[in-house]
């Protein structure tokens, strides 16, 4: 039953072809993460809001079209949140829905692939990523980057399917001293439109 749901939901949320998101893509699966997802990025923004340090940098990655970090905006106005995607659609979806919100200034959006951050080395105290890392085409490139970019004593949550694969994203990760010391956190998700935890969440902290 549990793989029924998990095939009807990623069904919902993601299209099937293999050319990326466009306008009109984008569009269509904002409308329908707004009404399947809402109770899994409530769950994520408390996460982040409660784990971010005061006045951090947050990155996140596959943002789409940004709807986590406007809920992390209601929760903390000192953050710095600045939201990637490789789809340009998908960032000027987000940047549209951002100003009619009123957090253009508050939120920021890149066209950028996981394995190809601008942010500079040590400088994000928390990488989020929801509904994100079964996309990564290189694990190993992504691990990398997220490696790179991250502050000592920082801390990486990727949400993803249940039975999404991320054995090979935490040996991609584990590879790199700044992930190698803590052991992860792999836990369920459950969230409030379905009691079985149809999500579950992967959580590292950066070694100073």
């Amino acid at each position: 039953m549990r793989q029924r749901i998990h095939a009807r939901l990623h069904a919902a949320v993601h299209h099937r072809g293999g050319d990326g998101f466009d306008r009109r893509r984008s569009e269509s699966y904002d409308r329908l993460a707004q009404r399947t997802l809402r109770g899994l990025y409530r769950r994520v923004a408390s996460d982040v809001a409660c784990a971010a340090p005061p006045r951090g940098q947050v990155l996140d990655v596959g943002t789409g079209p940004g709807r986590l970090l406007h809920e992390v905006a209601a929760k903390r106005s000192d953050l710095s949140l600045v939201g990637v995607d490789p789809s340009e659609d998908m960032i000027a979806l987000a940047e549209r829905v951002s100003a009619e919100r009123g957090s253009a200034g508050r939120t920021a959006f890149r066209v950028a692939d996981v394995a190809a951050l601008a942010q500079a080395d040590n400088s994000v105290d928390l990488v989020v990523s929801t509904l994100s890392m079964h996309h990564w085409p290189d694990p190993e490139a992504a691990a990398a980057e997220l490696a790179r970019v991250i502050r000592p004593g920082g801390r990486l949550m990727v949400y993803d399917f249940r039975f999404a694969p991320v054995d090979e994203a935490m040996t991609a990760l584990s590879r790199h001293p700044v992930f190698a010391q803590e052991p992860p956190v792999r836990e369920p998700v459950r969230t409030g439109w379905f009691p079985l935890a149809v999500f579950q969440l992967l959580a590292l902290s950066a070694s100073g």
